[in-house]
């Protein structure tokens, strides 16, 4: 039995997220599945490292699947190009041991959340960024970025309710670089709760514009409440860079 590792690119924006959905066909992880399925004569199973909403974006998903197909490496990615949607792209297969598990040995992640910062609207980065047209302090938003890192209970910048799972993560870096009215923002982490990009997006933007008070990131590591957070940013701005094993 064969342990195969897939490195994924894809946009987002026409999908329902990456999880396999029963009543949907369109889903990342079903394009592909029903792909290989073809490829091999079997039924296949991807696994991913992790699930990516509705309109996320991915330059370096990472998914595994068994197989007792003999078809070489190279021959299984042209394959699946070819019959893949083009905004679905497999950049890399290797083979791994049997143990393997994209997603339980994922010892961290990279995501990229990109903001067009001007009065005037992008008609290119619009699927790709958010508009956000308000002035936005950097110095200030540099600092939250500071109080963000390190290692702290994140619930209440995540979507999820009480839960038994730990909800702490450790953020090693974030990061703001800008590029004429773009703006690039990096997050490297150990992992990231449901929608924690996306809210954490929101909360530096309504502190970069005034709108909350710098304070408010102490506070909600304090309470725990996600109500006392920013926005959520919808999700085309988001991508998944890399994940780290």
């Amino acid at each position: 039995m064969r342990n195969i590792k897939l490195t994924i690119e894809y946009d987002g924006t026409r999908y329902l997220g990456w999880q396999r959905l029963g009543d949907s066909d369109k889903t990342i992880q079903g394009k592909i599945e029903n792909i290989l399925t073809q490829m091999t004569r079997t039924k296949i199973e991807i696994i991913g490292s992790g699930r990516t909403d509705a309109g996320t974006h991915a330059r370096g998903q990472i998914a595994n699947f068994k197989t007792e197909s003999k078809i070489v490496l190279p021959e299984m990615i042209e394959f699946l190009n070819r019959y893949l949607p083009q905004d679905i792209v497999v950049k890399k297969a290797e083979e791994v041991p049997e143990r393997f598990h994209a997603r339980y040995n994922a010892k961290g992640k990279q995501y990229s959340y990109f903001i067009w910062n001007d009065v005037i609207p992008s008609a290119f980065e619009r699927n790709y960024s958010f508009h956000y047209s308000e002035t936005l302090n950097f110095e200030l938003m540099n600092e939250a970025c500071r109080k963000l890192t390190g290692t702290h209970d994140f619930i209440g910048f995540s979507s999820l309710k009480k839960t038994k799972k730990s909800t702490t993560r450790t953020i090693d870096k974030l990061s703001i670089r800008k590029e004429g009215n773009l703006i690039h923002f990096t997050f490297v982490g150990d992992g990231f709760l449901h929608k924690m990009v996306r809210i954490l997006m929101g909360t530096l933007l309504e502190i970069g514009s005034g709108t909350l008070p710098l304070d408010v990131i102490d506070e909600v590591f304090e309470s725990k409440i996600r109500s006392e957070a920013g926005m959520t940013l919808p999700a085309q701005g988001l991508f998944l860079d890399e994940v780290y094993y």
